[in-house]
């Protein structure tokens, strides 16, 4: 007796970064905005030093360009702030969650993408970090990068290095 598995589509918020198009799990979207007033941290990361006001809380906005070493994100009118949501982002506290908005050159949409149209990352060598990358998600011609937004930020780079350190030899 042939047994039928259901294909799972998962869907993804596309969105332009420096010429190049990436997906984020729709599980961890809270909201997209327009880019909001804001604030500079002095003496964080130039890839983690600003913060908006969220309806009262504060949220570091990540620029992914500059983490990804494509300098820093330019505001225009299609410049926008995806605000993510991680539960459980940490391994010692299960019930942390943590907001983070994230630069974009411009969102797209939302888009299917069938398992089986998603490649494993690429294999680059060992000095080059993909970590980050959960697939190359094909769609038509195109390929989608797809992130694992777990991943985009170290525990240690969130929290910062002294105080993961710490952390880390208790």
């Amino acid at each position: 007796m042939e047994t039928t598995i259901a294909n799972e589509t998962s869907q993804y918020l596309t969105f332009n970064l420096a010429g190049e198009v990436y997906g984020l799990d729709v599980i961890h979207i809270k909201e997209v905005l327009g880019v909001p007033r804001i604030t500079r941290v002095p003496r964080m990361p130039e890839y983690l030093s600003r913060v908006i006001n969220l309806r009262g809380s504060v949220v570091p906005v990540l620029d992914m360009r500059q983490k990804f070493g494509l300098g820093p994100t330019e505001i225009t009118d299609t410049t926008s702030v995806i605000v993510t949501e991680l539960a459980s982002l940490f391994q010692d506290d299960e019930s942390e969650t943590m907001t983070i908005g994230l630069f974009s050159d411009g969102v797209e949409e939302v888009v299917d993408i069938d398992p089986a149209n998603i490649e494993p990352p690429p294999k680059l060598g060992f000095a080059i970090d993909t970590s980050f990358i959960n697939g190359m998600g094909k769609i038509g011609e195109s390929f989608v990068i797809l992130l694992d937004l777990r991943k985009l930020l170290s525990e240690r780079e969130l929290l910062g290095a002294p105080e993961a350190t710490e952390k880390a030899n208790a």
